[in-house]
């Protein structure tokens, strides 16, 4: 049954229209029925981004079985302009770092099967320094689409708000409206870091939200994300998603065990997947957590519904009758965790590890014991009478 849509839902609709301009109709937005995949750069280069490496980012999930794995998104982030639009008012790539110009770079990237994502701000500068499109929406949208974009993360830095919620959805909304107006299915990513709760106002807007703040290689930034975007499992599905941030993988300020946690607690909150490290030279560790098939295939599960916690334990229904299981310790010391297995009714379960890739045949419980940060995963599969 499909959730009722909600006042704030229908005015969003409204406002969406209302910010179409004259002689305009409005396409129907990007789809995302399951959470997009892909790389960003910012937090294995910042400012550090090219052409080069976007190129060779592309080439490396070729080769690498990301994009296999369904990474799709190859995303530039922030400093990719010139300090300074030109005589037109419009959006110029730097000509030392894109010497070629992004239409050139989104041919190069297309002709690997992938997309090529790009990055603006809902206010007059970017977080560092270059033009933000407040108040060029419209402009910059076109140009975007003309290059071949294919993907907006769209942030919130030199913003001029008010803090009401109502400059926030007259922002953003006003670039949804623009980027549907070019006719490209340019998927949009809302950046405002949770300040004005977009999980409630968000859906129809964009197709997925920043829940949080930005997201550091490290266990407690990881640990204080997670329980932050958990409680708001209700507010994704198909089409709209909770962003709790980039993944870290392959960066080295985690342990293996914390990666995995990582990787397993995004795939449980049906999160987006989007890699954060240089994925030209990844460890074999990294690479292997970044392309588990069977975690990626829980979050890409077409269902889409985000996992329920109960305490240390989440539960994700899958689209197929199965459901999924992470048991998740974030305490410094080992924990001997339970999970109930009794739903739907049958005789036995057929547990599948998606880490060791191991099955165990259970009746009604199964119990761990889990490393300091670690996540146990299942799938969980009921057995015929």
């Amino acid at each position: 049954m499909a959730r009722p849509r909600s006042l704030l839902a229908v005015i969003v609709t409204t406002a969406l229209a209302l910010v179409t301009w004259p002689g305009t109709t409005l396409p129907a937005a990007a789809a995302a029925p399951t959470p997009p995949m892909g790389f960003n750069d910012w937090n294995a280069f910042g400012c550090d981004v090219d052409d080069q490496v976007i190129r060779e980012t592309a080439d490396a999930m070729v080769v690498n079985g990301m994009a296999a794995a369904g990474y799709r998104y190859v995303n530039i982030d922030d400093c990719w302009s010139v300090p300074e639009r030109d005589t037109a008012g419009r959006l110029t790539p730097d000509p030392r770092k894109f010497p070629y110009g992004m239409k050139a770079l989104a041919d190069y990237v297309h002709a690997r099967g992938l997309k090529l994502g790009i990055y603006g701000d809902a206010g007059t500068k970017t977080c560092a320094g270059y033009p933000g499109s407040l108040g060029h929406e419209r402009v910059d949208a076109q140009t975007w689409a003309q290059w071949g974009i294919d993907y907006l993360k769209y942030d919130n830095c030199y913003n001029r708000t008010d803090g009401s919620r109502a400059d926030y959805l007259r922002r953003y909304t006003r670039m949804a409206a623009a980027l549907r107006t070019t006719g490209r299915p340019i998927l949009y990513s809302i950046c405002e870091w949770g300040e004005s709760q977009p999980w409630t106002w968000a859906p129809g807007v964009g197709q997925l939200w920043r829940t949080t703040g930005d997201i550091t290689d490290t266990w407690v930034s990881v640990k204080s994300i997670i329980a932050r975007n958990l409680p708001l499992a209700k507010f994704a599905g198909p089409g709209r998603w909770n962003d709790p941030d980039m993944l870290e993988v392959g960066n080295g300020g985690m342990t293996e065990t914390e990666y995995r946690t990582h990787m397993s607690m995004w795939a449980m909150m049906a999160a987006p997947l989007i890699a954060g490290a240089d994925l030209r030279t990844l460890s074999p560790s990294a690479l292997s957590i970044l392309t588990n098939r069977d975690l990626i295939a829980i979050d890409q599960d077409p269902l889409g519904e985000p996992a329920v916690a109960t305490g240390n334990v989440l539960v994700k229904p899958l689209a197929d009758g199965d459901r999924a299981i992470a048991l998740y310790n974030s305490g410094d010391t080992p924990a001997r965790l339970t999970a109930p297995i009794n739903r739907p009714a049958a005789p036995a379960y057929r547990l599948h590890d998606v880490w060791t890739g191991t099955d165990v045949t259970v009746t009604t419980s199964i119990t761990v014991t889990v490393p300091p940060h670690g996540t146990a995963v299942y799938r969980v599969h009921p057995l015929p009478f």
